[in-house]
């Protein structure tokens, strides 16, 4: 089957990123909310930065991950047709693995060092959904069974980025609850801001790029009820772009170079990002037989 002719709509979306962008700038000057977490130049500055840097690495990570895809495609004996009824199957498929893909960078270290540098923010506007990692050769292996089903890398390339266009608009402050049949099934700003909150009841959920349902399904879910605080459970004090590209990698070397065992060190790389090991078990001291005990 030839490569399917599709736009690259994060190219094509550029424009519109800019000006909402600028709009919603504006509103926070001309309606300013004291409770929310508004813009910061340096910090809006750091999340455009790692925007355009990740144009480049993902261009370099395609390379080899293009040509995992092309090998399984051509194992495979399936193939998936590119119609008009059949995006929106491989949309809702992408989806899908996105949750998952989106859950397993929540929950294992290593995987969490890449997805950690969108959540490094501590503001929650537009130019954060810039905010996007220099090493996202981690989320290739989720997507390996649409490929095993027959759907074309450049089909699966055309939903990963319509999946993360659609998601530009739900990192803001400025749109509050929406219509209630809307909200139950799709991810909306709302559920968004819970998801990059740094609360203890807030933390991993709401993992869903497209759709919420998929949260709804597997137990991820949570509303927002009190006021998200944005950011890290412990925030890095840095606007360097390679700092915060690269700030959890370094930590997870430093903590494997402490390490006292392999089994301390594999927790320290595929547990979670708060994993401790257990704490070493003092020996108690031999209880003292008295003389004249039964």
């Amino acid at each position: 089957m030839p490569s399917p002719n599709l736009p690259d709509v994060v190219l094509w979306s550029i424009p519109a990123f800019v000006l909402l962008t600028v709009v919603e700038i504006v509103s926070v000057r001309v309606h300013p909310d004291e409770d929310a977490a508004g813009y910061a130049t340096k910090d809006a500055a750091t999340s455009i930065t790692m925007g355009l840097g990740s144009l480049v690495f993902d261009f370099l990570w395609k390379i080899p991950i293009v040509a995992i895809y092309t090998a399984v495609y051509e194992l495979t004996p399936l193939r998936v047709p590119v119609l008009w009824w059949t995006i929106p199957l491989m949309l809702l498929g992408q989806d899908f693995f996105y949750y998952w893909s989106h859950r397993g960078h929540h929950v294992i270290r290593i995987l969490w060092a890449c997805h950690v540098v969108h959540h490094s923010s501590r503001k929650f506007n537009l130019s954060t959904a810039l905010r996007q990692p220099w090493t996202s050769l981690t989320v290739w292996p989720f997507y390996l069974p649409l490929i095993a089903c027959g759907v074309h890398p450049a089909a699966l390339a055309f939903c990963s980025s319509a999946n993360l266009v659609y998601q530009f608009w739900i990192h803001t402050e400025r749109i509050d609850r929406m219509w209630r049949p809307f909200e139950y099934v799709f991810n909306t700003p709302s559920h968004h801001r819970v998801h990059h909150a740094s609360q203890g009841g807030y933390l991993d959920r709401n993992f869903g790029g497209i759709l919420i349902v998929w949260d709804r399904l597997f137990g991820s879910w949570t509303a927002e009820a009190e006021r998200p605080v944005f950011g890290l459970t412990k925030n890095i004090s840095t606007y360097n772009p390679l700092r915060v590209a690269t700030h959890e990698y370094v930590a997870i070397a430093r903590d494997l170079k402490a390490a006292d065992s392999w089994r301390e060190r594999a927790g320290r790389v595929f547990r979670g990002p708060g994993w401790q090991p257990a704490p070493a078990r003092v020996p108690s001291a031999p209880r003292k037989v008295t003389e004249g005990a039964a």
